[in-house]
């Protein structure tokens, strides 16, 4: 049984895409207070980012209302974060709220642009690649009180490692000089692949996936590579007149991938295989979701090690942190939409 949209559905989806709107304000305002440090303006970007997560606080508890209502059992089986569309919300809820809570507790509105204007980008992508906000039964692997854990904290991993890259990228920004460094090339190549991706993923939305379209995907993901490389000064000029504090964000990468991994290793590795015994009967399949968590899991222990361990220089810790936010996306939507298996209910 499928449920059409109800008024509530509806009224929760109108929600978030006024929270959007907020969002990309917020975006705005917060880009001119820090080219021109006015304290009003700082203040008003705070505000556009707090109501519109307040906003998106508001529907998501009305969903999972709806929800518990529509699909019955219990009420951690009701969490709406079973879906593409309600795991996207889900994403931009807490890295809203995990900006909001970092600025009041630092002070600092550096990240306030950047943090907003992926929240705005996520709930845009949504409308862009046209994921249904319908209310649908329950697939059996998903009627467990496991759904909660697992994929929440999966989640707030996901925000953690969202906030570090955002960080990270700012970092290498500001402290790239020439075109010949590795770190340049890094980041540059993260954009312009991350450019590419989210044009090939709503492509194959409006399209489909074929022959021709992985065509244009590989041209997008080369045109773009060479487009950043060629104006990554250019970019990073547009930030000269920005005061970012180094040493805080060096300090933001580190903590927040201590933090998010240690919660997806919990929620992601340790709560799937057992949730997976429970529905499957085995903890681990090497089901493309499962092999590229691990992979994800790898790259930020390596990250972990090097910085601890090694001594990394801060360049490269930053450019490993980028790296790996742009498997944690490929894990995240990349493998959903491209691959099946076992968590193909993930998809759109």
């Amino acid at each position: 049984m499928e449920n059409t949209a109800s008024i509530l559905t509806v009224m929760t989806d109108k929600m978030v895409g006024t929270a959007g709107i907020l969002y990309i304000l917020a975006m705005v305002l917060y880009t001119f207070y820090l080219i021109f440090k006015n304290k009003n303006t700082g203040i008003a970007a705070t505000a556009a980012g707090v109501i519109g997560t307040f906003i998106h606080i508001v529907s998501f508890f009305m969903r999972w209302a709806e929800f518990y209502e529509f699909a019955g059992g219990g009420i951690l089986r009701a969490v709406p974060i079973t879906n593409l569309y309600e795991s996207l919300m889900f994403f931009a809820l807490l890295l809203a709220v995990f900006y909001v809570i970092l600025e009041f507790k630092t002070k600092n509105k550096s990240l306030g642009a950047f943090a907003f204007a992926l929240c705005g980008a996520t709930v845009l992508f949504i409308n862009a690649i046209g994921a249904s906000s319908n209310l649908n039964p329950l697939v059996p692997a998903l009627q467990s009180n496991w759904l909660l854990a697992h994929v929440s904290l999966s989640f707030t991993a996901y925000v953690c490692f969202a906030v570090s890259a955002i960080a990270a990228l700012l970092y290498l920004i500001k402290v790239s000089k020439m075109r010949k460094s590795y770190y340049y090339i890094i980041w540059t190549l993260v954009l312009g692949l991350s450019s590419a991706s989210i044009i090939f993923l709503i492509l194959i939305k409006v399209f489909g996936t074929n022959s021709f379209i992985n065509i244009l995907y590989v041209l997008f993901m080369i045109i773009f590579s060479v487009l950043f490389f060629i104006y990554g000064l250019s970019i990073k000029n547009l930030f000269k007149n920005i005061d970012f504090d180094l040493d805080m964000l060096e300090r933001i990468i580190y903590k927040f991938i201590t933090a998010g991994f240690a919660i997806f290793t919990i929620g992601g590795l340790v709560f799937g295989a057992v949730w997976a015994e429970t529905s499957w009967g085995r903890y681990w399949s090497w089901d493309p979701k499962e092999t590229w968590a691990f992979v994800t899991w790898v790259i930020y222990g390596i990250y972990l090690h090097g910085r601890y361990s090694l001594r990394w220089s801060k360049e490269m810790a930053a450019s490993i942190a980028l790296i790996g936010f742009l498997v944690t996306i490929f894990t995240y939507l990349g493998v959903n939409l491209l691959f099946s298996g076992l968590h193909s209910y993930g998809s759109l």
